[in-house]
């Protein structure tokens, strides 16, 4: 397989026509290879349009999945970032290049010791990788810039709401299988947060998440 020939394809048929069109995030594409973080077995789809399992029940995102996440978040160069589920550790190597920092959690402790090598073996050194549950919020009292969930919510988390500092933003996938939605916060600077909601799309649910109270018939 031609792998830069791949990754062409990969940007020019899947991601671009998903209306990522950000040269930054697109430019990012090329740069940070995403073969190296998609496990041995699977190498050869690294750029297929697919999740691809990584293991324990998780998977990582498809590729223009990830790179619509990335334009969406619209991240500064000062930002501090906060991800929930590490997964291989690619969506946090796109984020390190376009932040100052990224914090990202993961809650099997095996795939979060393999992302974490793969970033430092490969320069991503404003990524710390941290091991735990943090589907309703992390590190309580700390504000981010900009928080992503990689996994579904069916409601959002009053927890993460309140971690999004002054101009910030976060994103997630909300709502239950088969009607998700991508929905982005933004706080104010007189920090009220405003919700919109930017296109379905349908990802496996974070562990332990919320559930909100249901009708029994």
């Amino acid at each position: 397989m031609n792998i830069e020939q791949a990754r062409f394809n990969m940007v020019e048929q899947q991601i671009r026509p998903w209306d990522v069109l950000d040269t930054t995030v697109l430019d990012l594409l090329y740069e940070v290879r995403r073969e190296d973080f998609v496990p041995e077995a699977w190498r050869g789809l690294a750029f297929a349009d697919m999740e691809i399992p990584l293991g324990f029940g998780e998977s990582m995102l498809s590729p223009k999945l990830e790179a619509r996440l990335v334009q969406e978040m619209r991240l500064k160069k000062s930002d501090q970032v906060l991800e929930v589920g590490t997964g291989s550790g690619y969506m946090a190597a796109l984020l390190s290049r376009l932040s100052a920092e990224v914090t990202t959690v993961e809650i099997h402790a095996e795939l979060a010791a393999a992302a974490a090598q793969k970033l430092r073996s490969r320069g991503y050194e404003n990524v710390a990788v941290e091991v735990g549950d943090a589907a309703q919020g992390w590190r309580p009292g700390t504000q981010w810039n900009v928080i992503v969930l990689t996994g579904s919510v069916p409601v959002m988390p009053q927890g993460f709401l309140d971690a999004v500092a002054p101009g910030g933003c976060l994103l997630a996938v909300v709502g239950d299988a088969p009607a998700m939605e991508v929905v982005r916060w933004m706080r104010d600077a007189a920090g009220n947060l405003h919700s919109e909601t930017l296109f379905e799309t349908v990802i496996p649910p974070l562990h332990h998440v919320l559930q909100p109270e249901r009708f029994q018939f």
